[in-house]
């Protein structure tokens, strides 16, 4: 399947002390940044930034409408978003975790080398199914019942709509070359929240409506 170029709505940063954007979360007001030892908050209309909370934050991260979820290392982190505590703690399914969404009350867990979508129990880590992709795996997001997902090898990046039960690409979006995909979130309507990887940027990509 030939991609459509993606439309890059608006792009922000690099942040100050920001050396690169894992996972990113919108909670609805705002956007979140894995930013490594902190969460960053960001407004998603102009990039300004609103706080930051103190918390290791490595790879995917995700919103469940209360709370955020936040892949650490080996580990799984939900975090209350006011305080900043840490409230429980599962495992990572392991090697090499990326991207992390939430739906259907369950995770869904990018692999980027194993090229692989988990989705887990929130409660125990346990797997309960597992969706092979033919790409490498960034970050990963549910809208109006389609699973996204970035890819990312070399040069080239891009956003994928894939069949949740045959991993059957759908819809293929290519970002210029050299821009990078790593955390992905949507703002449940026509927009992508894009990490940018080590450029430190986010930015807002237009999502294509459903081509069958």
């Amino acid at each position: 399947m030939k991609p459509f170029r993606a439309e890059i709505i608006s792009e922000y940063g690099p942040y100050p002390g920001v050396d690169s954007i894992g996972g990113v979360a919108y909670d609805g007001r705002q956007a979140w940044l894995a930013t490594g030892g902190s969460l960053t908050a960001v407004d998603p209309d102009n990039g300004r930034m609103l706080r930051s909370i103190d918390v290791a934050a490595h790879a995917g991260t995700a919103f469940d409408g209360l709370h955020l979820y936040q892949i650490a290392e080996n580990r799984i982190h939900k975090i209350d978003p006011q305080s900043g505590r840490v409230l429980a703690t599962i495992p990572a399914p392991g090697g090499s975790d990326s991207g992390l969404a939430w739906a259907e009350g369950t995770l869904w867990v990018g692999q980027y080398r194993d090229r692989r979508i988990h989705q887990i129990d929130p409660h125990t880590g346990a797997i309960l199914r597992t969706i092979e992709s033919n790409r490498f795996v960034t970050g990963v997001t549910w809208v109006e019942g389609e699973l996204w997902h970035g890819t990312w090898e070399g040069d080239e990046s891009g956003l994928r709509r894939i069949d949740p039960q045959t991993g059957e690409v759908l819809q293929s979006l290519a970002m210029p070359e050299g821009v990078g995909v790593s955390g992905l979130d949507s703002d449940g309507g026509d927009r992508f929240f894009c990490g940018g990887g080590h450029s430190g940027k986010l930015r807002t990509v237009r999502r294509p409506r459903s081509a069958g």
